[in-house]
């Protein structure tokens, strides 16, 4: 059974995770727009071959990211985390005769 420590960690690790994997598809998008208009615009040139260059790494960059959280997430426990203790009857009630 994974620690306390280990399992905050764990859950630190996939929230900045979810970030870098926005942030690298925003940029894939912007990459992907950039090399199409730039494709479009002048084909061949050096600024698409700069765009298309930057497409790859972001795009690669993203799938590193989302296999590192499915991985993170995969090896979570099955059974969630309690936050709160149970709640439990206030105890065998006496009748008083």
């Amino acid at each position: 059974m994974a620690s306390m420590t280990d399992r905050i960690m764990s859950l630190r690790a996939v929230r900045q995770l979810r970030r870098v994997r926005a942030f690298y598809a925003v940029g894939a998008l912007m990459w992907a727009t950039s090399t199409a208009w730039t494709g479009w615009q002048s084909p061949g040139s050096r600024q698409m071959w700069v765009s298309v260059l930057l497409l790859v790494i972001f795009t690669g960059l993203l799938l590193t990211a989302s296999l590192w959280l499915q991985r993170l997430q995969g090896t979570g426990s099955a059974v969630p985390a309690h936050h709160a203790a149970p709640r439990r009857a206030a105890g065998p009630h006496h009748a008083h005769a």
